[in-house]
């Protein structure tokens, strides 16, 4: 304890230190730092904290529901460069992404992500993500803890607690494990005083997908039909989390991340989830895939999501961090997170509404006269177009800040129209919620888990209901004047006519689909573990122990 209080008052003194450089000579604070650590720790440990929370004052109705909220804030307790989102992670660090910004020196660590080169294990970016998705852990814990402590009489919601806090645990713990693959696993009944003897390799990969499956099927055991509020999870929410948590864990794999087999088992129980899913009708796809990713439309595609607000009695709002910096330059700041050529590229089709599997990056799409999938409009602006829907405002290429290094392409999904960004110094953020898991992607996971099973009949009319959702939703893809902004085709595949549905094809179908259906929206290089077979996690170097978190 006191080595601990020691290393915390230094950290603490630097930064005094740093602050007030030009006045101490550097010698001098020196001297000093030795001085206050040498004579003035042992005092220091002495003196009695002014205020102290006690199990008491916690383990009550109303403690433990602060317990709870203060677990749901930490979904918003993000920063740009350590984001929920996974933008540097699931697009940068995929193809669909370019880091964008200045150059690459402006947050360079996610240059060297974006590139593959020069990766270190003591990135700060990656290291404070680690550290954030921990704390989640620490507050799911600690709620869970009180909540424990109390009977069902003094509190009747204990159980529906219980629940939200574990499909939260589990959230945070997929989020560790499709970064890191191995994870330190702390629960609420692991003793503080063994904290240190739980390694990364505690637990295989197989036991820590089950732990986190666990956790999701309490948690839609015991959760309500519909949301009692619009931010907490119910039963669809957490058999959407326990499918996808299957779905990875079906795949097997040796030291070396090589798939070496897919678990029949588990993949059934990703048909099992999702079919329960399908089952709530509150949710389905909606009928224009923009509904999705515009601010303040109801959406009943969105299983969970992430809320944000404005004008909420504090002075900028509970924005988004995440995703701020994707805003264009010709709005504030700051062009981060730009749309690939080669994503742009993907979304052409040809004659018959189909994709382009093998050939779609041999040619830059001509995005005025190809044929195009509308979901591009959707996902990307491009010079000359409507921005948001918005037809009296239109993205130019003086929006870019740096074309010549990232190009002239902007995110579109986790941004707003121009009059709808709150500016937070040199940023500027939007409430829009933050979807983390929808109805289209579970009907990938179904699609996905029915071909690896040979049922890849049964898998045809899903990724049609989303292609075909995908050709409806032109309606605000028009420009000024009411015409379309690109030649729109696509057309759903059909058995024997335009496509040989052989397991083989399918597999293509499937993974080319998620990809246009869920660009941009942080899962692409993550999900590629699954949908391609080829298992290849964020990088090996970061499967290190972090010992200083305190829960």
């Amino acid at each position: 304890m006191q080595k601990l209080f020691i290393m915390t008052n230094l950290k603490i003194i630097t930064k005094l230190g740093v602050q007030y450089r030009l006045i101490l000579p550097g010698m001098l604070l020196t001297m000093c730092l030795l001085i206050i650590v040498i004579t003035g720790c042992n005092k220091q440990l002495n003196i009695q904290p002014k205020g102290v929370v006690s199990g008491e004052q916690i383990n009550t109705p109303d403690g433990a529901e602060k317990l709870v909220t203060a677990a749901y804030a930490q979904l918003g307790n993000d920063h740009y460069d350590q984001a929920f989102s996974l933008w540097a992670y699931g697009d940068v660090r995929a193809d669909d992404a370019y880091k964008g910004g200045r150059d690459a020196a402006d947050i360079q660590d996610f240059h060297f992500i974006e590139t593959w080169y020069n990766t270190l294990t003591n990135f700060g970016e990656i290291d404070a993500l680690w550290y954030n998705l921990y704390i989640g852990v620490s507050r799911t814990n600690a709620a869970l803890n009180a909540l424990e402590s109390l009977d069902e009489n003094s509190f009747p919601l204990k159980t529906q607690r219980i629940a939200e806090m574990r499909f939260l645990r589990g959230y945070w713990y997929f989020q560790l494990k499709i970064l890191f693959k191995y994870v330190p696993y702390i629960d609420e009944n692991a003793p503080r005083a063994l904290y240190d003897t739980i390694g990364n390799r505690t637990y295989s990969n197989d036991e820590l997908w089950q732990k986190i499956a666990d956790d999701f099927t309490y948690a839609a055991e015991n959760l309500s039909d519909k949301k009692s509020d619009i931010g907490r999870p119910d039963k669809a929410a957490a058999y959407a989390y326990l499918a996808k948590t299957k779905l990875y864990q079906a795949y097997k794999q040796d030291e070396k991340n090589n798939v070496t087999s897919i678990d029949q088992q588990d993949l059934n129980a990703v048909v099992a989830a999702t079919a329960k899913v399908m089952s709530y009708t509150q949710y389905g796809l909606e009928s224009d895939y923009a509904n999705n990713f515009r601010l303040g439309v109801p959406d009943k595609e969105s299983i969970w999501a992430v809320q944000f607000s404005t004008d909420d009695g504090t002075m900028f709002g509970r924005l988004n961090f995440s995703d701020v910096l994707s805003t264009p330059q010709g709005i504030g700041c700051c062009d981060f997170k730009k749309p690939s050529q080669n994503l742009v590229n993907a979304f052409k089709t040809d004659a018959d509404g189909l994709p382009l599997f093998d050939t779609y990056n041999d040619q830059i799409v001509n995005t005025a006269k190809d044929n195009i999938d509308p979901r591009l409009d959707h996902t990307v602006a491009i010079p000359g177009r409507t921005w948001k829907y918005d037809p009296a405002t239109i993205y130019e290429e003086n929006w870019n800040r740096s074309p010549d290094i990232y190009g002239y392409y902007a995110s579109l999904k986790e941004n707003v129209q121009k009059d709808d960004y709150v500016q937070v110094g040199p940023f500027y953020g939007n409430a829009k919620h933050r979807v983390i898991i929808r109805y289209a992607d579970v009907l990938l996971f179904r699609a996905e888990a029915l071909i690896e099973l040979g049922r890849q009949d049964e898998a045809l009319p899903l990724i049609n209901d989303i292609r075909e959702r995908a050709a409806g939703s032109t309606e605000l893809l028009v420009n000024a004047a009411g015409n379309p902004e690109g030649n729109y085709l696509v057309k759903p595949y059909v058995k024997g006519v335009n496509i040989d549905w052989t397991q083989s094809n399918a597999r293509k179908a499937l993974r080319f689909e998620r990809r246009l259906e869920m660009a941009e929206e942080g899962s692409r290089f993550l999900i590629l573990f699954v949908g391609a077979s080829q298992i290849r996690y964020l990088m090996n170097m970061l499967l290190w122990k972090r010992q200083d978190i305190l829960f």
